[in-house]
C-alpha cells in the first residue's frame, strides 16, 4: 500500500489481512473512507443520549482488553459536540474498566437498542476523568447492520450493583458456565497492539456477537467456539485478533442482571469439518478463558426474553453432545 492509500484507509494491516482472505479488500478500501468518520454525525450523537446502556472496551495494565457495560437513566451520555462524548456514569464496583479510566487511555464504546435493533460504534482516547464520569475524545464513529440482534427491550428495576459476592477465577465457575450456555447474545473487545498511540485504527474496539440460544459452544475447562455470520465485511473484530490475540467477553443474563466478564486468547477459524458443520457460519472464532468475573445481580436493569433476529433463520446450531 503507498502512502497515499495509508492516509486515506481506516483500516489496520490485521483488518486488510482478514478483508483480503474474505475476498472483500477492494470493496473495503473504497467503502471505508466513506463510512468510518473521525466525528460524530448529528443521529448518532442524538442515538446515545436516549440509551439508558452502554458497552466498553478497554484495556488493563497488562494491556489484556475487557467488555464492560455502563447503565444509568436516558441521559447519562451527552455530546457536546461532535468530536466529543460525556458520559456521566461510572463503572461498577470491581470492574477492570474501573482502573483502565485514564486520561490518554484508548476506549471503545457500542450504543445499542435491541428493541429497535439500531446500533452504532465510537472509538475514541479518554480525555478526562472525574467523581460523576468521565469524556472520550472521538477517534473513530461508525454505524453497523441491525442483524443478529434480538429484540428485548430494558426496564429499570434500580438499586443493583456489582454485589459484595463478585467472584474471580481463573476458570467458570457452574454459574458462569450456565449464563454462556444459555446466552443468545455477547460483546466482545479486542485491541490492535499499539492501541493508544495517535493513530485512529489502533485503538480498542468494542462489537455485538447474536445466535440462536447455545451458539457459544463450551468444552472443557473453558474452551468457547463461536460461529461468525456475514457481516458488514469491516472486520474490526476478527483484525485486532490476527495481530493481537486476546480479547475480553461480556455476557448479560438479561433476566436476573447478572454480569460475567471473561478474558480470553482467540483465534479465527476458515475451514474444516466443524466449519462446515455449522450451517451459515463462514468462520468460527474459537476462545480459552483465562480469567473470569462474574457479579451476580449488578445490573439496575432487566430485559426478559427477546425475539430473534430474522436474520439467524438459515442459521444451524451445535451438535448436542452424544
Amino acid at each position: 500500500m503507498n502512502s497515499i492509500d495509508a492516509v486515506a484507509s481506516p483500516w489496520h494491516e490485521g483488518e486488510r489481512a482478514m478483508q483480503t482472505l474474505a475476498g472483500v479488500r477492494e470493496r473495503m478500501d473504497a467503502l471505508g473512507p466513506r463510512v468510518i468518520r473521525d466525528y460524530m454525525p448529528e443521529q448518532h450523537r442524538t442515538f446515545f443520549a436516549q440509551l439508558p446502556f452502554l458497552i466498553a472496551g478497554s484495556l488493563d495494565r497488562a494491556h489484556q482488553p475487557w467488555a464492560s457495560v455502563l447503565a444509568a437513566p436516558p441521559g447519562f451520555a451527552q455530546s457536546p459536540d461532535e468530536h466529543h462524548l460525556r458520559i456521566d456514569a461510572r463503572p461498577l464496583a470491581g470492574d477492570p474498566l474501573s482502573s483502565a479510566l485514564l486520561s490518554g487511555a484508548p476506549l471503545g464504546l457500542l450504543g445499542i437498542e435491541p428493541h429497535t435493533r439500531r446500533r452504532n460504534r465510537m472509538n475514541g482516547v479518554v480525555e478526562q476523568v472525574d467523581a460523576r464520569g468521565f469524556s472520550v475524545e472521538v477517534q473513530q464513529s461508525f454505524g453497523n447492520c441491525p442483524k443478529y440482534i434480538q429484540t428485548r427491550e430494558p426496564l429499570f428495576v434500580g438499586g443493583a450493583h456489582a454485589a459484595a459476592n463478585a467472584r474471580r477465577s481463573d476458570r467458570m465457575d457452574e454459574a458462569a458456565r450456565r449464563i454462556v450456555a444459555k446466552a443468545d447474545t455477547f460483546f466482545i473487545a479486542t485491541a490492535h497492539p499499539a492501541a493508544g498511540d495517535a493513530t485512529a485504527s489502533h485503538g480498542v474496539d468494542v462489537s455485538h456477537r447474536g445466535g440462536r440460544s447455545g451458539f457459544v459452544q463450551l468444552t472443557g475447562e473453558g474452551t468457547l467456539t463461536v460461529p461468525d455470520f456475514v457481516g458488514n465485511s469491516f472486520f474490526n473484530t476478527l483484525g485486532n485478533i490476527a495481530v493481537y490475540p486476546k480479547a475480553g467477553l461480556l455476557f448479560i443474563d438479561f433476566e436476573t442482571g447478572d454480569v460475567l466478564q471473561l478474558a480470553v486468547t482467540a483465534e479465527t477459524i476458515w475451514d474444516g469439518p466443524e466449519l462446515a458443520g455449522f450451517a451459515g457460519a463462514e468462520r468460527l472464532l474459537r476462545m480459552q478463558v483465562a480469567s473470569a468475573l462474574l457479579m451476580p445481580v449488578a445490573l439496575p436493569l432487566r430485559w426478559g426474553r427477546g425475539d430473534l433476529s430474522p436474520f439467524l433463520a438459515p442459521t444451524g446450531q451445535w451438535p448436542k453432545a452424544a
